[in-house]
């Protein structure tokens, strides 16, 4: 037999029900001489992941250890810890969630930390603190407030012990966001702390969104050698270059977009079938590999896109300069020529770089309104056409289609929030991301049958837990489905056709998001689940993202195209532990930074009454989502009344004791808001009336 794959040793494995050495896993396996040495490797790679742990006497196993170390990696939506196995951070691995941190002080992240673990039932762990191995957090970011005529420091974090006595406040007043390092005091007292450096007014322009990457430790300024790397930089030579400046190429992104890295052009192809070009920005011209500009980009990662700012991978010059697709001028590009067939299908597809001038740079509803009007233009008219063609090939293949609003704060002219609400979901945003995704797939495809290494784009079928704890809420709701019909994408979506004429539709949509993996960077062949793609890569945004930057790096070494091309290939395999990871980060950052925006727009309405629908049920309350104002709150159990509520976590509800009243995730209540802070990004709920 020869070397199983990845997936069939891990079914192995877990299949023993216990622990199992690779010597009995090369005997299953037939494996004999360089097979075994192969096997090694194999195993020493699922071990560095997170999929198969070591256990005592070299045995391995599925799962973690029941007490092991891990470290804190941040914080969830929920406020909760997060935490990672240690010596592990930043490799994809169950989620591990700090449920009982013990006395004193929440650990700090990076905080090392002895627990006992928990299987949730849905492919996550849940830890009990045994003992910490580190010390408290030396510094905090929060804000100056006053107490009883007293300053006090209230962390930024929305976890508990926030508040500490200010000791010395270096001149920052209430309502200042600082940064603080805490004192050393006895056990059992509040501790103290002193202003180390103040940040800004939490009102303040951009306050909140700097707050969050200080958080986060996302850094803005870019080092004096990347800068200068980027200053000198200068356009390639356009000779030798495919010339497609007379191809009317043109760009179509968001209202307030500054980079722009791809251009489309569609143009009918025989019989019915269409022949699509999309053009990428040529950063890899611009970025050689090994300089400073390419060391700041992959420590980055990708770029980072909060409310009011963007903080980006490439310094502007490059970002929103020479290396952006701006309308009229010439720019270098990596473009592939698609040919389509009329059911949508890729009949082949053809690599070059080119040289190419945006013939208009659009935004999604300029192209909708186009689209829309009577007489719309052929170059327009032929995206449209095209893209009906892949959308034939999506809807056959079964891609997941999770209908899940953006959430977007929309400012006034003076740069001061008004609003959270919904990005329009456009038939352009589709129209678009067809293309890009047949062009991911024409990398990933010419990438493999070159036989070159492939930074990938992965999303594993969802957990087997995931999917059983999925199956249990929507038995509770009075709406059972086998295990079977949720096996593969458009399983998925002819359940969320079925309910959506039910009051938890939108709810369903959330279940079925939860239940998928995460979706990662490898150079590992293990396809798609959601776009039910047996092989994808990210190629259309090197401006913001190192994996794309790869991508084209390899595609110009496999197909020999110059300059610029994939000189190292070691290290793969940690480079996509570290932008799968810092993806996550800039995600999180983003999702920190909306709710803080939120929060500042209720903070002035306490006692208002709102409709919310419970989106998350806990032992220690309910967490709402209220209906219009893009805003998450908590409803402590305190707050529901004198009686003892049961947390019954398999229905995902809480259960009076005395009145059998019960709170149910998806159900609607009227509530009104105790209290919303901005610095915590915090909203605090209490039952309206009729709640």
């Amino acid at each position: 037999m020869a070397l199983p794959d990845r997936d069939s040793l891990l079914a192995f494995v877990a299949e023993r029900g216990g622990p199992v050495d690779r010597k009995e896993i090369a005997r299953a396996f037939r494996l004999k001489g360089a097979e075994r040495a192969a096997l090694r490797d194999l195993l020493r790679d699922l071990e560095a992941e997170g999929a198969i742990d070591r256990r005592r006497g070299r045995r391995f196993a599925t799962g973690l250890p029941e007490v092991t170390v891990v470290q804190v990696t941040g914080r969830t939506e929920d406020g909760d810890l997060l935490a990672c196995l240690a010596g592990r951070k930043g490799v994809p691995a169950p989620d591990i969630v700090v449920d009982e941190p013990g006395p004193g002080p929440l650990p700090a992240t990076g905080a090392k930390l002895l627990v006992r673990l928990r299987p949730t039932g849905e492919g996550g762990y849940l830890a009990r603190v045994m003992r910490r191995l580190t010390a408290p957090p030396a510094d905090m970011l929060g804000v100056v407030a006053e107490e009883g005529g007293e300053l006090v420091f209230r962390s930024a974090d929305r976890g508990r012990n926030r508040e500490f006595t200010l000791r010395e406040a270096g001149g920052a007043e209430p309502g200042d966001i600082v940064h603080a390092s805490v004192l050393p005091g006895e056990r059992g007292q509040r501790r103290a702390v002193r202003v180390i450096e103040r940040i800004g007014r939490h009102d303040g322009p951009g306050a909140l969104s700097t707050l969050t990457l200080l958080e986060h430790g996302i850094e803005e300024p870019f080092p004096a050698d990347a800068l200068a790397e980027a200053e000198a930089a200068r356009l390639p030579d356009p000779a030798g270059r495919a010339d497609l400046t007379d191809m009317a190429l043109v760009t179509v992104d968001d209202d307030d977009a500054r980079d722009f890295d791809d251009a489309v052009f569609a143009e009918p192809d025989g019989e019915e079938g269409w022949r699509v070009t999309v053009a990428i920005a040529d950063i890899a011209s611009l970025v050689p590999p090994g300089s400073a500009l390419d060391r700041e980009a992959a420590r980055r990662g990708n770029s980072v896109y909060l409310p009011d700012r963007a903080v980006p991978m490439l310094p502007e010059r490059l970002s929103v300069g020479l290396g952006s697709l701006l309308p009229g001028e010439e720019r270098p590009c990596l473009a592939v020529e698609l040919r389509i067939g009329p059911a949508g299908a890729l009949r082949g597809h053809r690599f070059q770089r080119g040289w190419m001038r945006s013939s208009a740079r659009l935004t999604y509803r300029a192209l909708q309104d186009a689209l829309d009007g009577p007489d719309t233009p052929p170059p327009l008219a032929h995206l449209e056409g095209a893209f009906r063609a892949l959308e034939r090939a999506r809807k056959r293949r079964g891609a997941l289609e999770l209908d899940l609003p953006e959430r977007r704060v929309v400012f006034d002219a003076g740069g001061n929030p008004v609003a959270v609400d919904a990005r329009d979901r456009l038939t352009t945003h589709r129209i678009v991301e067809e293309f890009m995704i047949a062009a991911n797939v024409a990398a990933a495809e010419v990438l493999e049958a070159k036989g070159q290494i492939c930074m990938r784009r992965v999303h594993d079928r969802p957990d087997p837990a995931a999917v059983e704890a999925m199956r249990s809420l929507l038995r509770d709701l009075d709406y059972p489905v086998s295990f079977g019909e949720l096996q593969r994408p458009k399983q998925f979506n002819a359940l969320l056709a079925r309910l959506a004429d039910k009051p938890f539709a939108a709810l369903a949509h959330e279940l079925v998001l939860r239940a998928q993996s995460q979706a990662v960077y490898t150079p590992e062949l293990r396809g798609h689940f959601g776009l039910g793609l047996a092989r994808y890569a990210h190629f259309t945004s090197p401006i913001r993202r190192y994996a794309d930057l790869l991508v084209h790096r390899a595609l110009i070494a496999a197909l020999g195209l110059g300059a610029g091309g994939l000189e190292d290939e070691s290290g793969f395999h940690d480079i996509a532990a570290h932008i799968s990871t810092t993806e996550r980060r800039a995600a999180a950052a983003e999702r920190r930074a909306l709710d803080r925006y939120a929060a500042a727009l209720l903070e002035g309405r306490t006692g208002e009454a709102f409709e919310a629908r419970i989106v998350g049920v806990q032992r220690f309350g309910l967490f709402l989502r209220l209906a219009g104002e893009g805003a998450d709150g908590i409803l402590p159990i305190a707050a529901l009344g004198g009686e003892y509520f049961r947390h019954d976590g398999r229905r995902h509800a809480l259960i009076g004791s005395a009145t059998g009243r019960t709170f149910r995730l998806g159900d609607t209540l009227s509530v009104r808001l105790s209290s919303a802070d901005p610095v915590s990004g915090g909203v605090v709920l209490a039952l309206g009336e009729g709640g």
